[in-house]
């Protein structure tokens, strides 16, 4: 079992920023590919941000490319997602995410965040 847990989110203005954390415990974190995704009101959940176990492959949506960077300390066994120039259309719960291989088929997941951008 891997525990995730997810903090920083909040309200902030368009333009803005946020980093969110995810603490996780449980096995052995760089054994893991982790992962951000997030939820919109009446949308499917989506993959914002992946990383793999050293942290030397990243990957990411169309729509956060340039604006937002996934990293990991594994030391601290902790992933981080820094968001910046923050749109409404990024609000959104957004979720930690844990899986072995990276393929994301039935990885562990944390509660989630809620990140709320206004106009």
């Amino acid at each position: 079992q891997v525990q995730l847990v997810e903090s920083g989110g909040g309200l902030v203005q368009a333009g803005g920023s946020l980093r969110l954390s995810c603490a996780a415990s449980g096995r052995t974190f760089s054994n893991y590919y982790m992962g951000w995704f997030r939820q919109a009101p009446g949308k499917e959940r989506e993959s914002v941000a992946t990383i793999s176990w050293s942290g030397g492959r990243t990957n990411y949506a169309d729509s956060v490319k340039g604006r937002f960077t996934i990293s990991r300390d594994n030391t601290k066994n902790t992933v981080y997602l820094q968001m910046n120039s923050l749109k409404p259309e990024d609000t959104a719960v957004y979720f930690c995410a844990a899986d072995r291989l990276g393929a994301w088929a039935n990885p562990y997941w944390g509660k989630g965040t809620l990140v709320t951008v206004s106009s």
